[in-house]
């Protein structure tokens, strides 16, 4: 097929998804296209990338994009304007997540020591523009609803859009390794692991939706939705096979197999059978991992050798250019500069690149044990606000448990708790504690004021 008429196609096949899902419907506020736009971007290349103007030197990964930066100043500041009406739902949100404030805080706090206070501020801005696009997600007057349109219409155009490029235009979602040869291919992504990454995410909300969906009531409607989100599934499962990305797989296995679990059996849902499942999932893939339990055949069974795809190098090697161990070099500070420059000179596996590909040794190069501390609190109290979740409101509580426990065990071996990363922001969806009940029956429109005042016991409506 022609590479133009497939794009028709395609183009006409993303816009039947969107009507199949019930899109059309005015069930979300139009300050919802904030935060899909925002993981669009977050999702596939900078836009500076698409137009040409994109570059990966330390130095243009130093100054950044003044075009992507632009644009996403103007989201942060279209979500800052959508919040400030919906002041008094983002006041008691806040409150309730007192964690969450004492990780940024410390994050503004790192800045004073980073060598560079510049760039460091700047992309502590791109953290608050994480969590003013999850605010405004959380405040949506029904935020069940809130967040299975965000996840689909991100998902709808992501995932179709990959293969599309994939097969029809292949010079711009294919690569090859310099050294072996070896094709990969990113799709609408920068590379094959943030390809997995959004398939991991919008693939774990599109089974999520499925099976909501069959459920549900039967009729045309639900027929047209499991449709939509099954598309969506399977073009997923295809991209995976294509990138061979075996960390975004695996744990999407995992995911999926707590969301299966606790949707169909009354007795998944139980507190200590949930402890139980997350125990299990966390402490195998930590002890395969990094602790050679199965003698490393676990590993090779899933194509991967014991240096983990020359992780453990790279690990080992970034160690020896940690800052302070306290405090870390500051917020995004560490691959930056001359100290980028000699990472990359010491071997010709660390070339290029700009992460630890562990989450939590991310976290202490940029940071020091003082953020780890903070970041294990985040998750401590994160954890007990999804459990609280699942009790409470059952449907959209699964979904909080399987993006939780993808993005702990994802991080394990790529940097899932970074600015703008699609795990990352997933994370702070699932953790968010929030107040309950998001949605009330009541016999006028609901807006963001209805979630402030008491406490008082309402009717739950799962969307």
């Amino acid at each position: 097929m022609p590479p133009l008429i497939a794009t028709l196609v395609y183009g006409f096949l993303i816009w039947m998804l969107f009507r199949f899902n019930g899109d059309h419907k005015n069930q979300a506020s139009s300050a919802l296209w904030i935060p899909v736009v925002c993981l669009l971007i977050n999702g596939s290349r900078p836009l500076s990338s698409w137009v040409g103007l994109g570059g990966n030197s330390p130095a243009q990964l130093m100054e950044g994009s003044p075009f992507d930066r632009t644009i996403y100043l103007a989201l942060i500041a279209a979500g800052v304007a959508v919040l400030l009406r919906r002041q008094t739902t983002v006041a008691r949100i806040l409150r309730l997540n007192a964690p969450m404030l004492f990780f940024v805080f410390y994050c503004a706090l790192s800045i004073s020591w980073s060598d560079y206070s510049t760039v460091a501020f700047k992309r502590w801005i791109r953290l608050l523009g994480d969590f003013t696009m999850v605010l405004i997600v959380l405040t949506e007057p029904n935020r069940p609803r809130a967040i299975k349109l965000l996840l689909s219409r991100v998902g709808f155009i992501l995932i179709p859009c990959s293969v599309l490029l994939i097969k029809y235009y292949p010079d711009m979602a294919r690569s090859y390794d310099p050294w072996t040869g070896r094709q990969y291919v990113s799709g609408v992504a920068t590379d094959k692991n943030m390809l997995g990454m959004t398939c991991l995410i919008y693939g774990l909300g599109a089974l999520w939706q499925f099976i909501g969906a069959y459920q549900g009531t039967k009729g045309r409607e639900r027929t047209r939705r499991m449709i939509a989100q099954g598309t969506v599934l399977a073009m997923a499962f295809w991209l995976f096979s294509a990138a061979d990305s075996m960390t975004s797989l695996s744990t999407f296995a995992m995911g999926s197999g707590l969301l299966i679990s606790t949707s169909f059996f009354k007795l998944a849902r139980k507190p200590l059978i949930v402890h139980l499942m997350v125990a299990t999932i966390v402490g195998v893939s930590f002890g395969v991992l990094f602790l050679n339990v199965g003698g490393g055949a676990a590993l090779q069974s899933l194509g991967r050798n014991p240096t983990l795809t020359g992780r453990t190098e790279i690990w080992a090697t970034v160690l020896t250019f940690s800052g302070n161990p306290l405090f870390g070099t500051g917020f995004d500070s560490f691959w930056l500069g001359t100290r980028l420059e000699r990472i990359w000179a010491s071997g010709s596996m660390l070339y290029g690149i700009n992460e630890a590909h562990n989450g939590y040794l991310e976290t202490y190069l940029n940071l020091g044990w003082i953020g780890v501390t903070l970041l294990a609190v985040f998750i401590v109290t994160g954890y007990r606000n999804v459990m609280v979740a699942l009790r409470l409101d059952s449907d959209v509580g699964r979904l909080r448990l399987a993006f939780f426990v993808v993005a702990v065990v994802y991080s394990f071996t790529e940097a899932g708790f970074r600015t703008t990363c699609t795990a990352w922001t997933a994370f702070l969806l699932a953790i968010a504690a929030v107040p309950y009940s998001p949605i009330l029956k009541r016999s006028r429109p609901l807006d963001a004021g209805d979630f402030a005042g008491s406490e008082s016991k309402v009717e739950l409506i799962v969307a």
